[in-house]
């Protein structure tokens, strides 16, 4: 068994107690009765034109083993914010990743009492996204309700019934979903079902073995009108700028930005790749 098929596995048996119907209704209940979140696509598409940057709160992972054990999600994401990050993945997958739901909400209760962020078309904070093995609408209820602005669909992992009834709870949630891919054939796949956010996962999740050079050759391949973010594997100004070139609008960082004694400098040094 591959690492994202056990990983997948794992989840499913996780989310099965939690299961039940959840109607269009109560997920566009559910978004009206909250503060509505920053648009995380929207944050991606810097008017300067530079890179966006997604920092992600990741204490530990399957391919990095500890990266920051016990760290604080809620002040990791202040350091973040601070540091400029156009906007925040955080990840709520306990087994593999150490991190909850708690650690979601948490963040974005945080960040809306914190000091405002200078974001795209106002002044709000970073969007989060709820970064976790998406298999059921009841997760993206709870995303809605713990504030996130977008979930992730992994093409990979899911049937395209599982994709259609996933992005459209989204829809009606109002969150963006990022559809992260790793081949030509989950390109289309995510293409056919509407994407306008894909995220190039320079990770095999079968594997973990890790090339940029995914980005490359994939994100020349999508649209104009869709967003395009870079996954994994950024780590200096050079990866960066490799990104750049292929047609990148955002990175998403987690692993250095952790470890980063100067977020804002290694920020800025991604930020100035060209």
């Amino acid at each position: 068994m591959d690492k994202l098929a056990e990983i997948m596995a794992h989840k499913r048996r996780e989310v099965a107690p939690l299961m039940r119907s959840v109607t269009e209704a109560e997920l566009v209940r559910a978004a009206a009765a909250r503060p509505k979140p920053p648009p995380f696509a929207v944050a991606l598409r810097r008017a300067d034109g530079r890179l966006a940057v997604i920092a992600e709160i990741k204490r530990r992972s399957p391919s990095a083993g500890e990266i920051k054990a016990g760290a604080s999600a809620v002040g990791q994401a202040r350091r973040f914010q601070a540091a400029g990050a156009d906007a925040l993945s955080v990840l709520t997958d306990f087994q593999y990743f150490g991190g909850t739901l708690d650690d979601l909400r948490g963040v974005t209760a945080g960040l809306r009492t914190a000091s405002p962020f200078p974001g795209v078309g106002g002044t709000h904070p970073p969007p989060c996204l709820r970064k976790d093995f998406m298999v059921h609408p009841i997760q993206v209820l709870q995303a809605c309700e713990a504030g996130a602005s977008a979930i992730l669909l992994i093409v990979r992992a899911l049937a395209d019934e599982e994709i259609k009834l996933l992005h459209a709870a989204a829809a009606a949630a109002g969150l963006d979903a990022l559809f992260e891919i790793h081949d030509e054939p989950e390109l289309a796949r995510a293409l056919r079902h509407g994407a306008r956010l894909v995220g190039v996962n320079n990770r095999d999740l079968t594997s973990f073995t890790t090339d940029v050079a995914i980005s490359e050759r994939l994100i020349p391949l999508l649209p104009r009108e869709v967003v395009a973010v870079s996954e994994s594997g950024i780590f200096t100004g050079a990866d960066a700028a490799r990104v750049r070139s292929a047609g990148a609008h955002a990175v998403l960082v987690g692993e250095a930005l952790m470890k980063a004694p100067d977020p804002a400098a290694l920020i800025a040094e991604i930020r100035a790749a060209r």
